[in-house]
């Protein structure tokens, strides 16, 4: 049987599956990008008919090696396309690349057309034409590590082109995407069990259209003129028309009623839009579109599902604009929306906080390029937000701050604020630690972040038993009294952390789930960090000086990152210019924070590989000698299938570095870094070795207080 793929938006490769599934499709493989199966024709027809998220349908014809445009040439002459051409079909090639040496995609589908045109001139004597916009046959390459993949794009242009929309009318959502998250939301059963839809910034319509159609159980392909397959050679017509005679009969079937969908805006010409574009999709009927202001709004039922798509302020300082937008639809949804479910897509989750009700889930998706989350809700007083959320400084009590300890604590701050302020912007430093338990009584760090805007970060220290809680609720208090005014900060740009030891965990432990990031600076490069959800914020301050140093040795190396983390050390020695990097780690939250960091610094090209993967078990399968400068900076505990259960970085580092030094080509460079306080290098098991201990040239200025915060070392094969 046929081999096929289905591409989907990313983050809704999971509802893609389930649609498939749900089509009598069987043996599905989820990617990251879609879903691949074998079956018969009829399953990939289904899919182009029937299927709301996907954006293309392929069919797989031919794999081969293609480490060269010559190479691409001879591969695509494998292929029979006799049995795909017919005599007058027309012919467009899409090509894309991926660590291969075919960096030109314009070239790379020249060579392809050259193949094709070559092959059939030779068989017919004719040759066929090229037609970009709507070909007879689209064929689809893809060329991944110097390996080839062919397929013809049964569908011939995106899935998302329902065929209603009309021409030059701009929507902020592509349709599959809109559907995915209307699917997301649990659209289809909220609607069958006799709920409404509301959407109050429906703009062109998109998301009520749609929901129209899931509703009515409409086929979202049944109104297109155009579909790849009906210009290749193998098309069933027969097989296809069977099946629209199908969708056709049940829509015709449908008695989903037209006083339950609802679109609003205040824009009159989008409203026109939006209604001309339901008449088109065969909807006019069930939703009604009104102009009408978000105050306005009322719900039409008892229960049912809010769906909205809000503007989040791409441009510099629109975000804090749209705020009082948000606070006004969270009370709309308060007041009168109780007992609904309610979703909001937004680029800038955070905004989504002025809403005041909590998210009970969280979804990562794309919109094109532009990375956004699906806020979902359950409208209900007990989700309702209260002024303090854990992560955020606690309310401050005004009578603390005059008390002596507080006053103590706040004189040593703003010294340390001066020295380090001044040292800071000599150096030219953005993010540093400005004061770190400088009073054993008052065990509290206090590190600033800034890119522009300024933020800090605070970490309590979790006292010891012996302390009384009393005692410690008191000098918390005082802390939290004073912070806001000496570092000269709104509360809501002080996150405050309680730090306790986590036996057997590592750095990365999970506290939340707002994945709201904000970029700040550091050497002339920007980096996301994370206040809410980790209580590492993805940027080891302490580690400056050492990613400072790999940045120089970088310069035309292999770099490998070890244990990547948020990549802040790949992206130090792509600025070094690295020839390549590679950056391993087995989070793939963690990999998407490095990918962000990369594209941030304008480094986002396939030389730069990431690699999901357990390091410990990586590191004994990736190939010896590959790179000239590997940083290695494991955990001090982490869980592992290796290393009789856990990684303990004392009792294993001998191993480890072992491993880590297989890699390295014979004179490259290994830098090795770790903040177990404690720990002690067995240079007598490691005699083999030529190791420079560079710990205290590497520690910065702001954590002269505590000159084992980290150690670090330069190991190369002893001469």
């Amino acid at each position: 049987m046929p081999d096929f793929l289905a591409l989907a938006p990313l983050g809704a490769a999971d509802l893609l599956a389930a649609e498939l599934a749900a089509q009598g499709v069987t043996e599905l493989r989820e990617r990251p990008w879609g879903v691949t199966w074998s079956g018969e024709l009829a399953s990939a027809y289904r899919a182009c008919l029937w299927s709301r998220v996907a954006s293309r349908v392929l069919l797989r014809l031919h794999s081969a090696p293609a480490a060269s445009p010559e190479a691409l040439y001879a591969a695509a002459r494998e292929i029979d396309w006799s049995l795909h051409f017919s005599a007058t079909a027309t012919l467009a090639v899409d090509f894309d690349a991926a660590r291969s040496a075919i960096t030109h995609t314009r070239y790379g589908a020249l060579k392809v057309k050259d193949a094709i045109v070559d092959q059939l001139r030779e068989l017919r004597g004719t040759r066929p034409d090229v037609d970009t916009v709507r070909p007879g046959v689209r064929i689809n390459v893809r060329v991944v590590a110097d390996e080839a993949i062919f397929a013809i794009d049964l569908a011939g242009e995106s899935l998302h082109r329902r065929g209603w929309r009309a021409a030059g009318v701009a929507a902020p959502l592509k349709e599959n995407l809109a559907a995915a998250l209307l699917l997301r939301c649990g659209w289809p059963e909220i609607a069958a069990a006799g709920g409404s839809f509301v959407d109050p910034m429906c703009g062109s319509g998109t998301l009520p259209i749609e929901a129209a159609t899931i509703a009515a159980d409409i086929a979202p392909g049944i109104g297109r003129e155009y579909f790849g397959f009906l210009g290749w050679a193998g098309h069933e017509a027969e097989l296809w028309a069977a099946l629209l005679a199908e969708a056709q009969s049940r829509r015709a079937a449908s008695v989903f009623p037209g006083e339950r969908i609802f679109g609003s805006d205040q824009d009159p010409r989008a409203i026109e839009a939006a209604r001309a574009s339901a008449q088109r999709a065969g909807v006019a009927d069930r939703v009604q579109f009104e102009r009408g202001a978000l105050a306005e709004l009322r719900a039409p039922g008892p229960r049912g599902l809010l769906l909205v798509n809000p503007p989040y302020g791409e441009r510099l300082g629109e975000a804090d604009a749209l705020k009082a937008l948000y606070a006004e639809l969270g009370q709309v949804l308060k007041q009168r929306f109780n007992g609904w479910q309610a979703g909001v897509f937004t680029g800038n989750p955070g905004l989504g906080r002025e809403l005041k009700v909590e998210a009970r889930r969280r979804h990562r998706l794309f919109n094109g390029p532009i990375e956004a989350q699906l806020l979902r809700f359950e409208i209900a007083p007990e989700h309702y937000t209260r002024e303090f959320r854990p992560g955020r400084l606690p309310p401050v009590d005004p009578s603390r701050r005059d008390a002596p300890g507080a006053q103590m604590f706040a004189n040593r701050l703003r010294k340390n604020l001066d020295a380090l302020g001044k040292w800071a912007r000599r150096e030219q430093v953005s993010c540093y630690r400005a004061y770190d338990a400088d009073m054993p009584e008052y065990s509290f760090a206090v590190d600033l972040y800034g890119n522009g805007e300024r933020y800090a970060y605070v970490q309590e220290y979790a006292a010891p038993p012996t302390v009384p809680e009393e005692r410690v609720r008191t000098r918390r208090a005082e802390v939290v009294a004073v912070l806001p005014e000496v570092l000269g900060l709104a509360p809501e740009r002080i996150w405050f952390r309680t730090r306790r030891r986590r036996k057997g965990l590592d750095q990365y432990t999970k506290v939340g789930s707002e994945q709201e990031f904000h970029e700040v600076a550091e050497g002339g490069l920007r980096f996301l960090v994370n206040f809410d959800d980790y209580l590492d914020t993805g940027l080891f301050l302490d580690h400056r000086p050492i990613r400072a140093r790999l940045r120089e040795l970088a310069a035309g190396q292999r770099f490998l990152n070890l244990f990547a983390y948020t990549g802040s050390a790949t992206v130090y020695a792509a600025a070094g210019r690295a020839r390549a990097t590679t950056s391993v780690d087995m989070s793939r939250t963690y990999l998407d924070w490095t990918r962000r960091n990369l594209d941030l610094n304008g480094f986002g090209g396939r030389e730069h590989v990431l690699v999901q993967a357990d390091a410990l078990e990586w590191l004994t399968s990736a190939p010896a000698g590959g790179w000239d400068l590997v940083f290695l900076d494991p955990p001090t505990f982490s869980n592992s299938k290796r290393m009789s259960g856990t990684l303990d970085v004392q009792r294993d580092h001998v191993t480890l570095l072992r491993d880590a030094m297989r890699l390295l080509a014979p004179a490259g460079l290994l830098v090795f870094s770790t903040n177990f306080t404690r720990f002690d290098l067995d240079t007598a098991a490691l005699a083999e070795l030529t190791i420079e201990d560079i710990s205290r040239a590497t520690i910065p200025k702001d954590f002269e207080r505590n000159p084992r915060i980290h150690r670090c070392y330069l190991i190369r094969r002893a001469r």
